[in-house]
């Protein structure tokens, strides 16, 4: 039953998440959390979101652009050792709360800030974002949308956006994956476990793809940032224990 409820629930995240630019783990944290126990989240997420987004990126190869995933990819890989490894000595209390509030500030920049003054991003700036994203996502299984602003402000537009952020996720996760099982937090048990959310992946990839054939640049940047805003808001619900005990 625990396989199975992950297959379904993995297809409906994957479908949601194309058309919203990502954040397919929001749905499965805490039903892998919840059915499994907290220190089972990060290499079960880790090892779907490897299988999911290596065939995402296969799908939209033509897609990719190679300039930002050479940037990208060696900020990612060394982020996500750290990452990793932080994960074993630390527990990274607040960053859920930190990574929050940025996503609803990038937010409020997208509606009250004129297009022409939205922030200009170069491509060298994927390599320091891609590193602290990596971090960010080693400590604590996934950063959801956290870059999604970032590309759209490149000029990344649906399927170039999923691509290559496809392809990036897809690096990043397999050094996450080594680096798990480098240091042993890695099991048999949850790497099955991640192989069924990335089998649910798959399909769900695959309708996406059609139904983001059909939808104007507009709606996807609409979706992007109307995800980013509820991904902002749930972070900071989820860690409202820890403001609790700061303003007590």
């Amino acid at each position: 039953m625990i396989a199975f409820s992950l297959f379904v629930a993995s297809f409906v995240a994957w479908f949601l998440s194309m058309l919203a630019g990502g954040g397919s783990p929001f749905i499965l944290i805490p039903m892998v959390s919840l059915m499994l126990g907290a220190p089972a989240v990060a290499p079960i997420i880790t090892t779907g979101m490897l299988i999911g987004n290596g065939q995402r990126g296969l799908v939209f190869w033509e897609y990719v652009d190679w300039k930002v995933i050479a940037w990208s990819v060696p900020g990612a890989a060394v982020g996500a050792v750290i990452g990793c490894y932080g994960l074993t000595q630390i527990h990274a209390e607040g960053l859920q709360l930190v990574l929050g509030l940025g996503l609803l500030a990038m937010v409020v920049n997208y509606l009250i800030a004129p297009k022409e003054k939205q922030f200009t991003i170069k491509t060298w700036y994927f390599l320091p974002l891609s590193f602290l994203n990596a971090i960010g996502s080693g400590l604590i299984g996934s950063t959801g949308p956290a870059l999604n602003p970032i590309y759209l402000n490149y000029g990344l537009e649906k399927e170039a956006m999923v691509a290559t952020k496809a392809f990036n996720k897809a690096v990043l996760h397999l050094v996450k994956l080594a680096a798990y099982a480098a240091f042993g937090s890695l099991s048999s048990e949850y790497l099955a476990y991640g192989l069924v959310i990335g089998l649910g992946a798959i399909p769900a990839n695959w309708l996406g793809k059609m139904v983001l054939a059909k939808m104007s640049a507009e709606q996807f940047r609409q979706l992007v940032f109307a995800f980013v805003a509820v991904s902002g808001v749930a972070m900071i619900w989820q860690q409202r224990h820890f403001l609790m005990v700061w303003f007590m």
